[in-house]
This record gives structure tokens, C-alpha cells and sequence, in this order.
């Protein structure tokens, strides 16, 4: 090897993307199970509620101005943008007169909830005012805004549900029924 490989190799850590254990929430309760990496931007920290058990994946934006709740066991991949809110009507509305109101027509802003065990997919757009149950799955790819129920599969642009991810996960619990008092330990709670 040579000596500047064997130099970067020995710095690499402090640049590349790393998960990182553990999360110190805005009101001080330390998530000891949660995973968030280092390239993950969040903005408003102390507006988002997350949960322990929750993964959250490289080069991800967060903006939680109006509210983020991200429920226990979450995984949140790569390459998303969760936005609780959005000026993409208002600034066609005004064109360059935008910058001269305070208050504009069309801004949408709103809260997000991703509920218990949900797993989002690579390359998604979350939008404000939007609910997704627990249990579901989030397509790679899908723009996702409005309310979902518990255990959906969300796809598309705009997503809509596609199926039902408890028929997914009955396969598995058939064929490993030792994890059922696993699953049902946060499925069949409200």
C-alpha cells in the first residue's frame, strides 16, 4: 500500500459517512437504541419527537419547524426529505414578489407522524400534514403526503396504498412461530 493510501485509510473515519449509537433528544432523554448518521441534516432538533429503536440512514434531511414524530422501531433509510412544511404553491403564486409578504397563500405547513415499525424506503419525499400508520412500508420513490393507515404498503407519486404489509408478515410468522408474541407485542396495541 502506499503511504498516502495507508494516511487516508487511518483519517477516512472523520469524513465518510458513519452511523452514530445513540441520540440525545430536545428535552434530554437519551435514545440509547437509536441510530442516526453523521451526514443526516435536522433541522428544528427541538421539534422533533423520536422514539428509541429508530434508525435513520445517510444523507437524509429533516426539517421538523412545524413538528416530526417518528415512532418507536423506525427505519428511515438513505437519500430522504421529511418537510413539515412547503412553499412549493405560494412561490409560483407570487413569483418574485414572495420575498415582500411575511404570510403567503398556498404555503402548506403541517405535522408528520410516522408511526411504530414503519420502514421508509430510499429517494422519498415525506410532506407536511401527513400520518402514516404503524407497521407499514414506504416504497423507494414515493412522494408521500395524507393519511395511511396502520400497516399500509405506500407507493407511488403521489403514493397511494398498494397492499397490506400484515399479509407480507404472516409468511414469516407461519413459518417462524416463535416470533409471533414478538409482533404482537407492538401490532395489536393501539
Amino acid at each position: 500500500m502506499s503511504i498516502k493510501y495507508r494516511i487516508w485509510k487511518k483519517f477516512a473515519f472523520l469524513t465518510q459517512p458513519r452511523m452514530i449509537w445513540g441520540y440525545k433528544r430536545y428535552d434530554g432523554i437519551y435514545l440509547k437504541n437509536t441510530r442516526i448518521s453523521n451526514t443526516t441534516f435536522i433541522d428544528n432538533p427541538d421539534k422533533l419527537k423520536i422514539e428509541d429503536h429508530v434508525f435513520i440512514g445517510h444523507f437524509n434531511y429533516i426539517e421538523a419547524s412545524n413538528g416530526i414524530s417518528i415512532k418507536e422501531g423506525c427505519q428511515i433509510t438513505n437519500f430522504i426529505s421529511i418537510t413539515s412544511h412547503s412553499s412549493h404553491f405560494s412561490i409560483r403564486l407570487y413569483g418574485k414578489h414572495y420575498v415582500d409578504f411575511e404570510s403567503h397563500k398556498g404555503y402548506i405547513k403541517g405535522s408528520v407522524i410516522i408511526g411504530k415499525y414503519t420502514f421508509v424506503g430510499p429517494h422519498c419525499v415525506i410532506m407536511p400534514d401527513t400520518i402514516i400508520g404503524k407497521g407499514s412500508i414506504v416504497v423507494a420513490y414515493s412522494n408521500v403526503q395524507g393519511r395511511f393507515p396502520d400497516f399500509s404498503i405506500i407507493k407511488g407519486n403521489p403514493a397511494k396504498v398498494v397492499g397490506d404489509t400484515r399479509n407480507l408478515d404472516s409468511k414469516y410468522l407461519k413459518q417462524n412461530p416463535e416470533l409471533k408474541d414478538f409482533y404482537n407485542e407492538w401490532a395489536e396495541k393501539p
